[in-house]
């Protein structure tokens, strides 16, 4: 990251342009890939090469930010006995969640879903990844420096990791248990930072399943509009 305060443009790298018929058969190809992308709470405990997650989280380094701070930071878990505590200290906001904290309201939302305060994935799956956002950090001069839109950049680099980590055969599950305050002390991340998503991710168990409901998605008409 650059201290420096001076604007200097460079050429723009790395873009070809394409013919049209090239653009749309990619953007097609693009959705016909991803739209095969679900969320899933069955997963095997397969290892995974490391650098293979390496390489997505390079990819989601690559996400757009507020004043280029890239405000994320990807506390990776794979060691057994720090997972059994995220379990631990999910389940037990979980329980409060579905015991009360949650209202009917929620609740009723959640039910096609299928889902409980019972977290085994998050000790099955071979990685964890803890995302949280910075509201300050050091830039490569050492400078503390305030980070800007810290929500809407850690939003776009989970995406980011999620088309990565999809693309390269996983599945994933974010999982965001609140509060998450203690994934900090877990992780060894100081209060600065702020615990957005813990994504799970691995290879699906044999037997996976996922809801029914969860095939629903919305036609273009719903989500978009044209001006």
């Amino acid at each position: 990251m650059s201290t420096a305060l001076d604007y200097v443009p460079v050429p723009l790298p790395h873009y070809a342009e394409l013919p049209v018929e090239e653009m749309r058969r990619r953007a097609h190809d693009f959705y016909a890939g991803i739209r095969t992308r679900h969320t899933v709470r069955d997963f095997s405990p397969r290892p995974v090469p490391r650098d293979i997650i390496e390489q997505c989280l390079l990819a989601a380094g690559t996400a757009p930010s507020g004043a280029n701070h890239q405000p994320w930071h990807f506390s990776v878990i794979v060691d057994p006995t720090i997972k059994r505590r995220v379990r631990e200290g999910a389940e037990a906001e979980e329980r409060a969640f579905y015991e009360g904290r949650a209202g009917q309201e929620w609740l009723h939302a959640l039910q096609p879903l299928g889902t409980d305060a019972n977290k085994a994935f998050l000790e099955t799956a071979p990685y964890l990844i803890c995302i949280f956002g910075s509201r300050k950090s050091r830039g490569m001069g050492g400078k503390l420096l305030k980070n800007y839109y810290v929500p809407e950049s850690v939003g776009i680099a989970t995406g980011f990791l999620i088309a990565a980590l999809h693309r390269a055969g996983l599945a994933t599950l974010t999982h965001t248990p609140a509060p998450m305050g203690f994934l900090n002390e877990i992780c060894g991340r100081p209060e600065n930072d702020k615990p957005y998503i813990l994504l799970v991710t691995g290879y699906p168990a044999p037997d996976a399943t996922i809801p029914a409901y969860a095939m629903q998605k919305k036609p273009i008409e719903e989500i978009a509009t044209f001006l």
